[in-house]
């Protein structure tokens, strides 16, 4: 894959830069769900995300604009490489829990601006998408042990896997209809 994520810290400063009031993994769950959603793929999706028409769109090779063409290209990635932007394994249980539940919570709310209110979904989509909602919900506990980081790292699988099945089912399927028509 040649287009490389920003780091997270990369995307936090460009996100106040902007004025943005929302956390990196979010802003990145959001443009997942925006493209899982089946959203428009190229102009301004900062502004369409954020539902803010004033958003200038990120500037050519900037963090924001990096952020957009990997999560673009890992969604199109055959080996189903998508990489949620979170804090490092050396980040406290708190912080990265915390930041998945933010990248769920960006995530459901832009999946629903771009799919609709009525989205086509399979039946595992139903699910993936309300599980998602159930942990776009939760907030990170403070501590933990070796079994909460085990379903962590589960939680995070499933979530990566689940916003894979979502794009397959509005993006990909979108698309592959709109060849047959």
């Amino acid at each position: 894959m040649s287009e490389s994520m920003p780091s997270l810290s990369e995307v936090e400063q460009a996100s106040r830069e902007a004025g943005l009031a929302t956390s990196a993994p979010e802003l990145h769950g959001s443009l997942c769900g925006w493209l899982a959603g089946g959203g428009d793929t190229g102009g301004n999706w900062l502004a369409r995300v954020m539902v803010d028409d004033a958003l200038p769109a990120p500037a050519e090779g900037s963090p924001l604009a990096r952020l957009h063409a990997a999560a673009r290209a890992q969604f199109e990635d055959r080996d189903f490489g998508l990489v949620l932007l979170g804090p490092g394994d050396d980040a406290s249980l708190a912080a990265r829990s915390g930041a998945l539940f933010d990248w769920c919570r960006g995530f459901v709310g832009a999946f629903g601006l771009a799919a609709g209110a009525d989205p086509r979904l399979s039946g595992e989509g139903e699910e993936a998408l309300a599980d998602l909602a159930r942990l776009a919900r939760a907030t990170a506990q403070d501590d933990g042990d070796e079994e909460d980081e085990e379903a962590l790292a589960e939680i995070e699988e499933f979530v990566r896997v689940a916003a894979l099945l979502l794009h397959g089912d509005c993006a990909l399927a979108a698309r592959h209809r709109n060849r047959l028509n």
